[in-house]
C-alpha cells in the first residue's frame, strides 16, 4: 500500500451530507466510494423484504454479530482490493460508520474518521428533496418527528441491547475531523479540502 493512499470513514447524523462528501472525494480526488447502505439494500432485495431503515439496521446488526463488529470496514477493504483499487485510486472512502468498532478499525488501518453534522431541519428537508432522485422515495417518506425518532434509535444503543447494535453517537469522540454542513455543497467541499489538505 502506498504512503499516499488514504482510507477515510464517514459518520454523522442522518442527512448531514455523508454521501456528498463521498461524491466529492470520488469525483474530484480519485477516491473509491463505498456506501454501506448499498450492501444492506441489496441484501433486503435478496431476501425479498422491503428496503426500510429498520430492515437495513437489522441486517447490519446481524452481520456484526456473525462476522465481527468491524466487518463492514473489512468487507469494503476486501471489495476494494478485489477490484484492483490500490493501483487505480488515491484512496477509499466508506460511509456510513454506525458503530465505534468501525471507527477503531479505520484507525487501525491508518485512516481518518470524519464526523459530518448539520441542523436537523436542514437535514430533514434535504432528505425529502432528494429522496426521489436517489431512488429512496418510499424509504425516506416520513414526518420530521419520525425522522428524529429513527435517528435517535441509531445514535444510541438502548440499555440491554447487544454489542452489535448501532451506536453512532459513540463515533463522534473518535472522529479526527468534524464538518458542519449547513451552508451548501461549495462550502462543504472547501471545508473538506482544507481539513484533509487535498
Amino acid at each position: 500500500m502506498s504512503d499516499k493512499f488514504k482510507i477515510i470513514g464517514l459518520a454523522g447524523s442522518n442527512g448531514a451530507g455523508k454521501d456528498s462528501v463521498g461524491a466529492i472525494l470520488a469525483d474530484h480526488h480519485k477516491y473509491w466510494f463505498f456506501p454501506f447502505t448499498e450492501l444492506f439494500r441489496a441484501e433486503c432485495r435478496r431476501r425479498g423484504i422491503e428496503v426500510t431503515r429498520p430492515h437495513t439496521r437489522m441486517i447490519s446488526i446481524a452481520w456484526r454479530e456473525q462476522s465481527g463488529l468491524a466487518t463492514l470496514v473489512d468487507r469494503s477493504m476486501q471489495a476494494f482490493e478485489d477490484a484492483g483499487g490500490f493501483n487505480a485510486y488515491n484512496g477509499i472512502v466508506m460511509s456510513s460508520l454506525r458503530h465505534p468498532a468501525e471507527a477503531e478499525r479505520i484507525h487501525e488501518l491508518g485512516g481518518t474518521v470524519i464526523w459530518i453534522d448539520a441542523d436537523p431541519r436542514i437535514r430533514y428537508d434535504r432528505i425529502q428533496a432528494g429522496a426521489s432522485s436517489r431512488g429512496r422515495a418510499g424509504e425516506d417518506n416520513k414526518t420530521f418527528d419520525q425522522f428524529l425518532q429513527e435517528e435517535q434509535d441509531e445514535m444510541h444503543r438502548a440499555p440491554g441491547a447487544g454489542e452489535a447494535t448501532l451506536n453512532t453517537a459513540a463515533i463522534k469522540p473518535l472522529a479526527d475531523v468534524t464538518l458542519i454542513n449547513d451552508a451548501g455543497f461549495e462550502t462543504l467541499h472547501a471545508q473538506l479540502a482544507s481539513s484533509l489538505r487535498l
